[in-house]
């Protein structure tokens, strides 16, 4: 029942990628921000709503996200989705980690400015995993490890 992985884009870039347990295919995380935001892009022209879920048949795609305007532009459209996903085990609650997914993405908003968030590589980002890694608790782990970090 874990989380497997989290992470944050803005657009299709990747700012936080944390895998918790890895898998066979190692997805480059350039495209994984891609298609989602190609998914929210979608979602938002054809559909007029957001990406909430996206079930599998293993696991749960989880997304939670924000526009933020582009630095120096003034059009309205001239936005990119700001988004906090969380690759999940189908057995855990999406509402509760929605709640945990909003409460990262509130942080993050107010730790880093707009500027940072569009000009600065994900190497500046990294300081901001820990708080991810708290954030999630027990979330983040498979059942046994739960029990593991128990005793």
């Amino acid at each position: 029942m874990p989380i497997y992985e989290t992470g944050i884009n803005i657009g299709n870039r990747s700012l936080i990628e944390i895998q918790y347990y890895s898998s066979h295919e190692q997805l480059d995380p350039s495209l994984r921000a891609g298609f989602l935001q190609a998914l929210d892009g979608f979602s938002h022209e054809v559909m007029g709503d957001n990406i909430d879920t996206i079930s599998l048949a293993s696991f749960k795609l989880v997304c939670v996200s924000i526009p933020m305007s582009i630095p120096e532009k003034t059009l309205e459209e001239d936005t990119l989705p700001l988004m906090v996903y969380a690759i999940i085990d189908k057995t855990l609650s999406v509402e509760l980690i929605k709640k945990e997914l909003n409460h990262i993405l509130e942080s993050f908003t107010n730790r880093y400015s707009k500027k940072e968030i569009f000009s600065k590589k994900s190497k500046f980002f990294k300081k901001f995993a820990p708080f991810i890694d708290d954030t999630l608790g027990d979330l983040k782990l498979k059942e046994e490890d739960r029990f593991k970090s128990i005793f």
